[in-house]
């Protein structure tokens, strides 16, 4: 709450939010979301943590050179970690993943975020996939979609920076002690003394978290499980889709997945707020459906997303006897270490 990186994620998400909701009749979005058939939410969840527990599979994947964890126990602290980013800022859900597996199973903070870093640049590269698979049909959309001009644009910068992101990590993977030496190399030049040490020992653990991409085999498994996982968490829009009295294809379901994920790294107040939503409602309403139905469906889907794995990942914390600030104390307690 003190510092101005929260607030300018409050304001970005402000801005988001009147961008979604301007010129719409809110009584009307109001309206789809009173008539909204709710029991379609039930699938659209249980799919929803189908695609948790392969996202606890692949984690568990790419430890295993590290030390091999069953999946079961992996599960808890991916829903930990989610939690993490739907209610703190800045995606501290990924520290705190991170944390809690170095609490449970001694394995470093440095190896894990390595993976963790490993996981987010080939879900970029999956959302990518899914927004050029309907490219060519997004620009011959003539809707009056205020942003469906730019999703080219965010198209063309995502790819740079995650395509670059999986190219730089497989060298990395490949070529570690080159790649260790062109880390002290660049430390000993730009990191002051007395925290050299600290970052060295950080980026030597950071190189080990890559050795599950020195295999083509396993780098192909990572890619796979990526895609049948945001096929899962499309099948969850498709299912809540069937509340509301409109349909567009699966194809147009995973374009919006594409865009709405990509446009969520953008800074913004926890829980992605406008910066999910403005997006989503900007791609259905490029396809034909009216801006308050986009808005609803849009809304609810937020909502759809947010609250259970917010509330079993808040179950798993609690049972652990966790607490953000005990989390944040010990971490700095490191750092200064």
């Amino acid at each position: 709450m003190k510092r101005w990186q929260f607030w300018v994620g409050i304001a970005i998400s402000a801005i988001f939010l009147w961008l979604a909701l301007r010129g719409l009749q809110l009584q009307d979005v109001w309206s789809a979301l009173r008539q909204a058939n709710y029991l379609w939410l039930l699938p659209g969840v249980a799919v929803y943590f189908i695609a948790v527990w392969a996202r606890a599979w692949r984690w568990h994947y790419l430890l295993r050179p590290i030390k091999s964890i069953p999946t079961r126990t992996m599960f808890p602290i991916v829903a930990i970690g989610y939690m993490g980013n739907n209610i703190y800022p800045a995606r501290a859900g990924e520290l705190l993943r991170a944390y809690v597996l170095r609490r449970n199973e001694g394995v470093s903070i440095s190896s894990s975020l390595a993976t963790i870093i490993v996981e987010r640049a080939f879900d970029g590269v999956v959302m990518l996939s899914f927004v050029f698979l309907n490219l060519r049909e997004v620009a011959g959309l003539t809707a009056a979609s205020r942003f469906a001009g730019s999703i080219r644009d965010l198209a063309i910068w995502g790819t740079a920076l995650f395509f670059g992101a999986v190219v730089v990590f497989l060298l990395m993977a490949i070529f570690p002690k080159p790649a260790t030496r062109v880390i002290s190399w660049s430390v000993e030049r730009l990191v002051p003394m007395r925290w050299r040490e600290g970052v060295l020992g950080f980026a030597d653990r950071f190189v080990g978290g890559l050795a599950s991409l020195r295999s083509p085999a396993d780098v192909g498994m990572v890619l796979l499980t990526s895609i049948v996982i945001w096929l899962l968490e499309t099948g969850k829009y498709w299912f809540v889709m069937h509340a509301f009295p409109f349909e567009v294809s699966f194809f147009t379901l995973m374009l919006m997945n594409g865009v709405v994920n990509l446009a969520t790294t953008i800074p913004s107040a926890p829980g992605y707020i406008g910066t999910f939503d403005a997006p989503g409602i900007a791609v259905l309403e490029a396809y034909g459906v009216k801006g308050e139905m986009a808005a609803g469906y849009t809304l609810l889907l937020h909502a759809a997303l947010w609250l259970p794995i917010t509330l079993l990942g808040a179950y798993y914390m609690a049972r652990a006897s966790l607490n953000w600030k005990q989390v944040q104390e010990e971490i700095a307690q490191e750092q200064a270490t």
